[in-house]
């Protein structure tokens, strides 16, 4: 057997830049906003997803490229470039696509709901009536709420909220105390709503709305009487989200991240975004306030925000301009009303494929546990849920029920810090035992467990998913979970619940693999051993469907599989920094992704493993963070019918799909995959399977 020769790692030219790499997502989710087979209404809402996205980006991964910039560091990613080489490239390619949103908004999508009597209201199309009623509603519902600053040395340049709605206004006159102020700063409440509903007395038929943005504008002179208003335009600033923990002088987790989050609102700059009809004596004066550069400066044509005209989806009544409507199943195990659910798990492992099947059988095995009198604990992690949510509720009867009760909450999941705050007082409060997890590794794990006494005998019911414990999401996030009483399983997660817990060496686990210990090994482990039976002259396959993939020996692993004879088949929605199709490299490597009604967010590994198929779930990607510094949980999934399931639900429909599929090109781009055959819907074909859609 002839060994392979081992891939440089430093050969940057086999690896796509991860930051460049979300770019070319975000641009797939704009192109479903210009796809004319999606309804109206849906599109608008990919256009607003697309733009929250972007926020993120800046908040996110420019803030640390501008970081390390600021720091000089030199270091580099396995793609070469250093941070200045990348902020440069993103420059370009937001300039494009903030360019083509708002020409989409502005040219198709605006006319589009014109035409079905869904309107924006222009200041110029304001009626005499709809003017006067405006004008009430500024002075009775926002005027009272707004707070103008005028600048002078009294009043230096105010601390501006991240991403909150601003308006620079110039002034020319005094004022009542004989001062001349050539600028003011209003700034609009996140209480106030963006788009507001015009009455149908004085609309007419159809929905109409104004924006917030237009109503100041047309007063803003009512700020500054005796003044006036030369110029308002609006604008918006980003900043970096990242929370300045020190963990070496850490003492208490929870009242650090809560000091940190009052310091996050006014953190450094990263971009600014103003009207394109600003003049650019404004826009100097804003870049100057704020520390930023011509190239941190984005012009947008419309307003500031594009995300607030999701509101418009909910405000409108159209079903024939959005989704049909589709209710989640539930699984035939499931469906025994006489039996509980433990009775129901005991008769064999139950998956469950969220959205297109309920949570409702996770929620109602918590409640179940909390009054049952034989559950003696439960444990669950805890990622992002919402203090208000029905599996808190159930902890807390638990727990006034005198059971054992662990809540492990992660305090650091980014942009839920605040409400994972307020979840660990509302558990602690009610006699819940609350840990954080380990400090320096983020609890990304989704498991459950409850112990009930059996007889004789304790037995172990665990719940271990590929997404989190929100039970709004589970409706739009696609994910994976699986019910089980197997003693195996139980006694992994009851390991991993100790060391999240406790203290001590991490032991072994018989069934599962976890982060940071065990994943990473393990995976390029299986991927080895394909390589291995692929050398040998066997049938090598590997299937995966992940969010994102990044991590460089994980990628090395496959380019060497590739390189071997290894079929490789991975469905990557987001993040992909491997370059599949190369000659001698990876020509053996498929890459795809696939967008539609629902976020894919399941995680999938399938191994031929010489016809003993492994296949396993997993809360983690194929990304560093994931694989090396976070807590992850990856289970088997073992039972038969559970497997040929998973593989029909999971994967194969992914790599057939022909409507909301892209296909990674070895040079980086994507190329949306269009077929004259029968259109194929992999999220169609999951509603119509496991549960009613109302068409």
């Amino acid at each position: 057997m002839t060994e392979q020769p081992a891939l440089p790692l430093e050969d940057k030219g086999l690896y796509l830049n991860r930051d460049l790499s979300i770019l070319q997502f975000n641009r797939r989710v704009f192109e479903m906003a210009c796809d004319l087979g999606i309804p109206l209404l849906e599109r608008l809402k990919f256009l607003c997803i697309s733009s929250t996205n972007m926020d993120e980006f800046f908040e996110v991964r420019v803030a640390a490229q501008k970081h390390r910039l600021a720091m000089g560091s030199l270091s580099k990613a396995a793609d070469g470039l250093t941070a200045g080489e990348i902020l440069s490239q993103v420059r370009g390619r937001v300039d494009a696509l903030v360019t083509d949103q708002y020409q989409l908004l502005n040219d198709a999508l605006l006319p589009a709901l014109e035409e079905e009597g869904i309107r924006i209201l222009r200041r110029s199309d304001w009626s005499e009536e709809q003017a006067v009623w405006i004008r009430r509603f500024f002075r009775r519902e926002l005027l009272p709420l707004l707070t103008p600053i005028g600048l002078d040395p009294a009043h230096p340049f105010p601390r501006l909220l991240s991403k909150i709605l601003n308006f620079v206004v110039s002034l020319e006159g005094k004022d009542a105390f004989g001062r001349e102020s050539h600028y003011a700063i209003v700034q609009a409440p996140r209480s106030l709503p963006r788009v507001i509903r015009l009455p149908r007395e004085i609309a007419g038929s159809g929905d109409h709305f104004v924006l917030l943005s237009s109503i100041i504008h047309a007063h803003v002179g009512d700020f500054f009487p005796g003044m006036e208003a030369k110029a308002c335009h609006q604008f918006r600033i980003t900043r970096n989200s990242g929370l300045l923990v020190d963990e070496e002088e850490l003492v208490d987790l929870k009242q650090a991240v809560a000091g940190e989050l009052l310091e996050r609102r006014f953190s450094k700059e990263v971009r600014l975004e103003v009207s394109q009809r600003c003049p650019q004596e404004l826009v100097d004066f804003l870049l100057h306030q704020f520390g930023l550069g011509q190239g941190d400066l984005y012009r947008v044509d419309g307003l500031v925000n594009l995300y607030r005209l999701a509101a418009i989806y909910n405000e409108v009544d159209r079903p024939d301009l959005k989704y049909p409507v589709f209710e989640a199943g539930v699984p035939a195990q499931l469906r025994d009303e006489e039996s509980s659910v433990f009775e129901m798990i005991q008769q064999g492992d139950v998956l469950l494929h969220h959205p297109f099947q309920s949570f409702s059988p996770v929620v109602e095995l918590l409640n179940q546990a909390a009054s049952d009198p034989n559950v003696l604990v439960i444990k669950q992690t805890m990622y992002r849920v919402v203090p208000d949510s029905p599996l808190v509720d159930a902890l807390v009867r638990a727990a006034r029920a005198n059971k054992e009760v662990v809540a492990v909450i992660e305090l650091m999941a980014r942009f839920n810090e605040e409400e994972n705050i307020a979840l660990a007082n509302k558990l602690s409060a009610a006699g819940v035992q609350v840990v954080y997890g380990v400090v320096g590794y983020k609890t990304h794990c989704k498991m459950l467990m409850v112990v009930r006494r059996e007889g004789r005998k304790l037995r172990r019911y665990v719940h271990l998913g590929t997404g989190n414990y929100h039970t709004v999401t589970s409706r739009f996030y696609t994910d994976f979970g699986l019910l089980s009483c197997d003693p195996e399983l139980g006694e992994d997660v009851h390991k991993l619940f100790q060391q999240l817990t406790g203290l001590g060496k991490a032991t072994r686990l018989k069934a599962m693999l976890s982060a940071p210990f065990t994943l990473h090994k393990g995976l390029i482990e299986r991927i080895d051993r394909e390589a291995e039976t692929a050398r040998a002259g066997g049938e090598a396959r590997i299937r995966a469907k992940v969010n994102g993939l990044e991590e460089p020996e994980v990628i090395r692993a496959l380019y060497r599989a590739s390189q071997s004879g290894v079929k490789i088949d991975l469905i990557v929605r987001g993040i992909c920094c491997l370059r599949p199709g190369i000659a001698g490299i990876s020509e053996n490597i498929r890459v795809r992704s696939v967008l539609g009604r629902f976020l894919e967010h399941t995680r999938i590994y399938y191994f031929h493993n010489g016809g003993e198929t492994e296949l396993f779930c997993a809360s983690a990607d194929w990304m560093s963070r994931n694989l090396l510094r976070r807590v992850e949980t990856c289970f088997p999934v073992r039972d038969e019918v559970l497997k040929k399931e998973l593989i029909a639900s999971g994967l194969t429909p992914y790599f057939s799909d022909n409507v909301g599929a892209w296909q990674l090109k070895a040079d980086g781009s994507y190329q949306r995959v269009q077929t004259r055959a029968q259109p194929k819907s992999a999220q169609l074909m999951l509603m119509r399977k496991l549960g009613t859609l109302k068409e």
